[in-house]
């Protein structure tokens, strides 16, 4: 039964007359009757009772009424409401990127402005170390951010982009010359360390304490406070480090060798934004990318 049929028995069980049901849904009163045949035979029993002078719902009818109807109102509610946050969606929409990724974001920004004209989508770097800071402050009004993201006052949404780790080792280190590198590694080199702004579970996901045999993971050097100060540390052979594949597209230095680590982990990255402040034009470049697959970074 389609969304049309739903639609037809409905409206029938509330005028219980072919006539006005079929002037009220704009169709032919031989359409009507045909699709409540239709709806009948394939459910194997009858929905209405018709006489010449009335028409009534059976038994069957009323059950299926009553479960079709809180489905279909709710239905139509959502779409409403998509509606209308589509039709708020204006000024400029914020939004919070680490680093090159707002290029990643760019070509869906811009389809999200040619459907809503009036809102225009800005971005702003974040750093890596205090990622929802800016967010808090009202300075974004979203942020993409990698999961898993567990903060009470976050609201999670849908997932933007996804991507393998590389490791990066200096370009004399010992495993520079290795064609691929596994989480393993870790345990038999020392590894850079991140400053402790950074979210625990970002730290743990991205630069464990342990590999996944439990062998323990030596720390190199101080903590680093900035992307650029792992590249610094990683040339001059300080420790390894493992970072998201994005930066095979972006960032290249003669001192580093990226290694792909294909057993890695996926990292994905997710639209996030203050839940007590969910405007109508961060609700709808949510449901906009929601209607594609997240794109896959190499």
């Amino acid at each position: 039964m389609d969304m049309r049929d739903i639609e037809i028995f409905l409206t029938l069980a509330d005028e219980l007359h072919f006539g006005r049901t079929a002037k009220r849904l704009y169709v032919s009163q031989a359409r009507v009757s045909q699709a409540i045949k239709a709806q009948e035979r394939r459910i194997g029993g009858p929905l209405f009772l018709r006489t010449s002078r009335s028409v009534r719902l059976t038994p069957l009818g009323e059950h299926l009424a009553q479960k079709l109807r809180t489905g279909y109102d709710g239905i139509q509610q959502a779409l409403a409401e998509a509606a209308a946050t589509a039709a708020l969606a204006e000024g400029t929409l914020t939004i919070g990127v680490m680093g090159a990724l707002g290029h990643e974001l760019a070509p869906l920004a811009a389809d999200f402005t040619a459907r809503h004209p009036d809102c225009r989508v800005a971005f702003r770097e974040v750093h890596f170390s205090h990622p929802f800071t800016a967010l808090r402050q009202g300075k974004t009004d979203a942020a993409l951010l990698w999961l898993p993201v567990r903060e009470p006052d976050l609201t999670i949404g849908p997932v933007v982009l996804r991507e393998g780790r590389v490791l990066a080792v200096g370009a004399n280190h010992a495993l520079a010359q290795r064609a691929e590198a596994d989480l393993e590694d870790l345990g038999d080199h020392s590894a850079l360390t991140v400053d402790h702004g950074l979210p625990e579970s970002w730290i743990s996901a991205m630069l464990p304490s342990r590999t996944p045999l439990g062998r323990p993971v030596t720390p190199a050097g101080p903590p680093m406070e900035s992307f650029h100060e792992v590249l610094t540390h990683v040339a001059a052979g300080t420790g390894i480090c493992p970072l998201n594949a994005h930066v095979l597209r972006y960032y290249t230095h003669p001192g580093i060798r990226f290694l792909p680590m294909p057993h890695a982990p996926t990292t994905e990255w997710a639209l996030v934004w203050r839940t007590e402040a969910e405007l109508p034009r961060v609700l709808a470049f949510a449901a906009f990318v929601r209607e594609y697959d997240p794109q896959s970074i190499p």
